[in-house]
């Protein structure tokens, strides 16, 4: 500390750096350190969002889909070549791509600092003997591989670090710190009065398999036909991956009762319209939208299973049910039909959980403190 250095943040999507790392890197740059944002542009206002926050933008070709081996090549060559030219005493990667060429990328040219933040495991890990079983070991040698030149990894809960000990990806003396996820901005997802007398029951997600959005489909559906005055919204982007949801099935859910927003700009709006927030997901970093809903004073449905689990004291300020499990997550969201008043007693004990453990506050100056910053 009084020691201002030169941080390289590398992530791959442009619009991320400023939506999931927006509070860190200003974080960063109120400490006096020398900021650089290293991503695909993606959006065009990225750069001048980024500049407004004094922080300085540099374009790099990463996509976050497919595996060409040529094309990989070239995503290290160019940033070996940006990290070379502007010489970070610090980077710091996140998600998987940038984790492993931005590490080596990192170790060619030299820098001697280099951490990288694991926010979640992702397609490659949800079937690891199945169909993905190759694809599974690829990207585990591959991230053993990268996180080899590391000096620290950070995970956002406890079980993906287990879980890259016992596989191998890193040794059980890699210096390894748990960062609760990305954190929460408390004043900016501040507490809302629930709007509704009939229950309205909200998901945020990409429209991906793994994100548990079929079974919150399902249960919407039943809980449609028996509950007619509820309402449920499934609000995010169609997704170009190979886990996505088809627009027919889109279409179906819709004739089910189920209301497919499509991405919004600004969540904080159907936060304030909804009674419960529900993900259903089948693994997670730490996941960021419920961190915002248990802000805005929201009771948690969520799943038993990594990054999830951390979220929801069952009971206490939510459920967490078994994934997978259509009639269970039905169950525990019939609760809040049933006995409406849950809804408020429920989401202030998510309000204090997210006070005590996800301030972004608390999260960055651990993120900071681990890189020496």
């Amino acid at each position: 500390m009084g020691c201002f250095m030169k941080v390289a943040v590398i992530g791959g999507y442009g619009p991320s750096l400023i939506n999931f790392r927006g509070s860190m890197l200003r974080a960063m740059k109120s400490a006096g350190h020398e900021v650089y944002g290293i991503a695909p542009i993606d959006s065009p206002d990225v750069p001048e969002k980024l500049a407004a926050m004094g922080v300085k933008f540099i374009p790099a070709p990463i996509r976050r889909t497919g595996m060409n081996p040529v094309r990989d090549a070239f995503t290290v060559y160019s940033l070996f070549k940006i990290l070379r030219t502007v010489k970070p005493d610090v980077v710091l990667s996140y998600t998987i791509k940038p984790v492993i060429y931005g590490s080596l990328a990192a170790k060619l040219a030299g820098i001697p600092s280099i951490f990288s933040m694991i926010t979640g495991l992702g397609y490659a890990f949800g079937d690891t003997e199945g169909k993905r079983a190759s694809l599974f070991k690829l990207v585990k040698n591959m991230y053993r591989c990268g996180l080899a030149m590391n000096n620290g990894v950070m995970f956002q809960n406890p079980d993906d670090r287990n879980l890259f000990i016992e596989l191998g990806i890193i040794g059980k003396n890699k210096p390894t710190f748990i960062t609760n996820g990305s954190g929460v901005d408390l004043d900016h997802f501040c507490t809302l009065p629930v709007k509704h007398d009939a229950p309205v029951f909200l998901c945020i997600s990409r429209l991906l398999k793994e994100k548990g959005v079929r079974e919150f489909a399902h249960a919407s559906m039943h809980l449609k036909k028996k509950y007619p005055q509820a309402q449920f919204r499934l609000v995010g982007p169609h997704d170009p991956g190979p886990d996505s949801i088809s627009k027919q099935t889109i279409e179906k859910w819709k004739s089910g009762g189920v209301e497919c927003i499509g991405p919004v700009d600004d969540v904080r709006d159907e936060l304030g319209n909804c009674s419960v927030y529900v993900l259903p997901s089948y693994r997670e970093g730490t996941p960021r939208s419920v961190l915002e809903a248990m802000s805005t004073g929201r009771p948690i449905v969520t799943t038993e299973t990594p990054g999830c689990r951390e979220t929801v004291v069952d009971g206490d300020n939510g459920f967490l049910v078994p994934v997978k499990n259509v009639p269970a997550l039905e169950a525990a969201m019939e609760k809040f039909i049933i006995t409406p008043e849950l809804v408020r007693t429920m989401g202030g004990k998510s309000c204090d959980l997210a006070t005590e453990k996800y301030d972004v506050n608390k999260v960055n100056s651990t993120i900071m403190k681990a890189m020496g910053l």
